[in-house]
């Protein structure tokens, strides 16, 4: 038997994980409304949607900032979002010069303003980056949102709104944190072209 036999129901596993944690996405329509309440005021009031994580989460974040400055599906103008996980220059000075625990801090002191929505994405809830960020956007008295995994870690203390997929397994919580931005931008879109 090969390697590639011996794994070949792990197609069908994950995607059993993945469904069983996908018919429990319904606990989460009161704090994905909150969510879209918060986004929508922050635009309104001429914020901006701040988004950062890392590894994978730094890609969702990327992702996500893209879809609001660009668009998801409905035509419309551009919404003011960035990710904090974009400029190597940045990242690598502020790591190499102080510390990779406050390199969104310094960014978000940078940044960020009372207005804005500032979104980390971390699994485990237990990133020090992105909790020490989150919590200098609450002293900025920006909202604050946390889409976590496992127990929510420290960061559901953070967070105005801690977003908490309860599953142990990363992949299957980012799956689940993508399914919400996506539905995110799904929502802003249709609220901000309804305005148009």
């Amino acid at each position: 038997m090969s390697n590639i036999d011996s794994v070949a129901t792990s197609y069908l596993e994950s995607l059993t994980r993945h469904q069983i944690l996908f018919e429990t996405m319904e606990t989460y329509h009161p704090q994905v409304m909150q969510l879209l309440e918060v986004c929508h005021s922050a635009l309104q009031a001429g914020g901006k949607v701040i988004w950062f994580g890392n590894g994978g989460s730094a890609a969702d974040a990327q992702h996500l900032a893209a879809e609001f400055v660009v668009r998801y599906k409905l035509e419309r103008g551009p919404l003011a979002s960035m990710a904090l996980t974009t400029d190597t220059s940045i990242l690598t000075a502020h790591s190499n010069d102080y510390h990779f625990d406050t390199v969104f801090e310094r960014q978000v002191l940078a940044l960020c303003k009372p207005e804005d929505l500032v979104i980390g994405l971390t699994t485990s809830g237990t990133s020090a980056n992105i909790n020490l960020a989150l919590a200098a956007a609450n002293e900025i008295g920006a909202y604050t949102v946390a889409f976590t995994g496992r127990d929510g870690g420290k960061v559901k203390d953070i967070a105005k709104l801690p977003i908490i997929i309860k599953n142990d397994e990363t992949a299957r919580i980012q799956e689940a944190h993508m399914f919400i931005g996506h539905w995110l931008c799904e929502a802003i879109d249709m609220v901000v072209a309804g305005q148009s």
